[in-house]
């Protein structure tokens, strides 16, 4: 009798203490959000995650959601540069009820920061590429485009490279290599860690 009091204290414990989130779902990025969820367990967070997407120096597009979210979602906020197509993610997750009500802020622009990694133009990647920000890493990756494989070059902050998770490749035909060094990606090479939503960034970037 104790044993089975015990069991159902615990289950009737661990979902009280489940959290509600607001649930607004991709492509509102700013909108006022009015729904909400109650999430499936104590693991999950509120979050708010914001990708805005551009081109040239200028936005052409801004996605994101609000909804509950594991902790492997709660990635730190970052950019992923490849000089004519620029990604940056604003990631904000919290642990009380509704907490997610305002969407992700997403950085202010950056300016140059002294570091150079070298950019693909067309089949030529030996121009160079002025870093932003809190890019400090160089990155490499190919990717499948108009059925011809691509290799694409360029900027990342440390954030975007250390963050790992599963997911569908997409357009990626390999992984992503990350490195330090000014023009430290001079050779390609795969990695077998693969940032959360990438895909959904390079898509994102390559196919607007």
């Amino acid at each position: 009798m104790h044993l089975f009091t015990l069991i159902c204290g615990i289950v009737l414990l661990h979902k009280a203490y489940t959290l509600k989130c607001h649930e607004c779902p991709t492509p509102e990025a700013t909108e006022t959000c009015t729904k909400t969820m109650d999430c499936p367990s104590g693991d999950f967070r509120c979050g708010a995650l914001s990708i805005t997407a551009y081109s040239g120096g200028s936005k052409i597009s801004e996605v994101g959601f609000r909804r509950c979210v594991v902790a492997a979602e709660c990635i730190e906020g970052g950019s992923i540069n490849f000089g004519i197509a620029k990604t940056v993610i604003a990631s904000e997750c919290c642990t009380t009820d509704l907490c997610n009500s305002q969407p992700a802020t997403a950085p202010s622009k950056s300016s140059p920061n002294g570091k150079k990694c070298f950019t693909c133009t067309g089949q030529s990647c030996s121009a160079t590429l002025n870093c932003d920000g809190k890019e400090d890493h160089c990155i490499s990756t190919k990717m499948i485009f108009g059925g011809q494989s691509l290799t694409v070059k360029g900027c990342a902050t440390k954030s975007m490279c250390s963050a790992t998770g599963q997911m569908l490749p997409g357009g990626l035909e390999g992984g992503i290599s990350c490195c330090e060094g000014d023009l430290c990606n001079s050779a390609f090479s795969t990695s077998a860690s693969l940032l959360i939503l990438v895909a959904s960034l390079l898509s994102l970037v390559m196919f607007s």
